[in-house]
C-alpha cells in the first residue's frame, strides 16, 4: 500500500563551443529500489543516441548507466522520466544512547563484525567533500548531550543547523570547501548535508550522502511550474538495532529541517556528492561549456496520463 505517486523528470542539457570527439558518461538517474520506495517506470533518452550502453550498479548498490559517444557532437540532452510510489518511514519509538553507538562501530582488532555494521563502517571516514575535524566535534557536542539517544542527537544537530545556517545559492560551488561553509554558515542542500555529515562523523558516527527529489509545493493559487525544481540532498545515519535484529539507517533533511517521509524520493546514496553525482564524465574537446538542469516532481493526481509520454 502506497501513500503517494509521484512523476519525475530529469532534464539536463550541454552546450558545447567546440566539437567534443570522445566522451564517457556515467548517469544515477534510476530511483533506488527499497522497502519504502518502489519505482514502477523508468526510462532515460540521451541525445545523441551513444554507443555501448551498460546497465550497471556501483559500489553502493546504486544503479546506474555508462554509455560513450565517439562522434562529434556540440550538445548532450539527457532525458530521464521515473514513477515511485512511496510509502510512509515511521521513526523507531527508541534508540541506543549515541556513546552506545559509537562504541559499536570502533574498531577492535580481531572483532568479528556483523555485516550491517561492517556496510556502515565504511561511512565513518573523511572523503572529497566531508572532514573530520575537532570544530565540528565541538559544534555537534552541544546537541549529543551525554547519554542521549541517537534519534534525538540527530534531530537536534539537524535543526540547529536548520535555524543557524542560510540558504544561498550564490554562496558557494560545487567545490566549496567544508570548513568554508562551517565558517559563513551559509549554502545549499549539498553544503547543508556536507557539513552535518562531518558533524556526524567527527563524533564516532556512520552516515552517508543521500541524493535524490524533494516535492516543492507552489505558492497558493499558482500552477507548480515545470522544471523549477532540482536535485536535492539529505543525509542518513546509522543506527544499530535494539532487538538484535541488525541495524537500519534515519534519514535527516538539516536543508528542511525534517526527518524526510513522503516528499523525498531517494536517487542514490554514498560518501559524499562525487559518488552519487547525477551525471559525470571526461570527454575530448568541446571547448567551454554550458548546463541547464530542469527537475519537475509532480504528484499522479495532478498528472494522471500515462508515463513516457514525451
Amino acid at each position: 500500500m502506497h501513500d503517494a505517486v509521484y512523476h519525475i523528470v530529469h532534464e539536463t542539457s550541454y552546450q558545447y563551443a567546440l566539437p567534443v570527439r570522445l566522451s564517457h558518461q556515467m548517469l544515477r538517474l534510476t530511483p533506488r529500489s527499497l522497502p519504502w520506495q518502489t519505482c514502477t517506470s523508468h526510462a532515460i533518452n540521451i541525445d545523441p543516441a551513444p554507443q555501448n550502453l551498460r546497465m550497471l550498479y556501483d559500489s553502493f548498490g546504486n544503479p546506474l548507466q555508462a554509455f560513450s559517444l565517439d562522434q562529434d557532437h556540440t550538445s548532450l540532452e539527457v532525458y530521464a522520466e521515473s514513477w515511485v510510489e512511496l510509502s510512509l518511514r515511521p521513526l523507531p519509538m527508541q534508540t541506543l544512547p549515541w556513546e552506545q553507538v559509537t562504541d559499536i562501530l570502533t574498531y577492535r582488532a580481531g572483532r568479528q563484525l556483523p555485516d550491517d555494521v561492517l556496510e556502515a563502517s565504511r561511512f565513518l571516514f573523511e572523503s572529497s567533500h566531508v572532514r573530520i575535524k575537532r570544530d565540528f566535534a565541538r559544534y555537534a557536542a552541544d546537541c549529543f548531550t551525554p547519554g542521549l539517544p541517537l534519534l534525538d542527537g540527530v534531530s537536534a544537530l539537524m535543526r540547529r543547523i536548520f535555524n543557524e545556517f542560510t540558504f544561498d545559492p550564490l554562496a558557494t560551488t560545487v567545490s566549496t570547501p567544508v570548513t568554508e561553509v562551517f565558517i559563513n554558515k551559509r549554502g545549499v542542500c549539498q553544503d547543508y548535508a556536507h557539513f552535518m555529515l562531518s558533524c556526524l562523523r567527527s563524533l564516532g558516527l556512520a552516515a552517508r550522502y543521500v541524493s535524490g527529489y524533494l516535492l516543492t509545493q507552489p505558492p497558493p493559487g499558482q500552477a507548480r511550474l515545470i522544471g523549477a525544481d532540482a536535485s536535492h540532498a539529505w543525509v542518513s545515519v546509522y543506527c544499530p538495532g535494539t532487538d538484535g535484529l541488525g541495524g537500519y539507517w534515519i534519514d535527516a533533511d538539516p536543508t528542511n529541517g525534517i526527518f524526510p517521509e513522503i516528499s523525498h524520493i531517494t536517487l542514490g546514496w554514498g560518501r559524499d556528492f562525487l559518488d552519487v553525482s547525477p551525471l559525470r564524465g571526461v570527454l575530448i574537446g568541446g571547448g567551454e561549456q554550458t548546463m541547464k538542469v530542469a527537475v519537475t516532481v509532480t504528484p499522479s493526481d495532478e498528472n494522471p496520463g500515462l508515463p513516457f509520454a514525451r
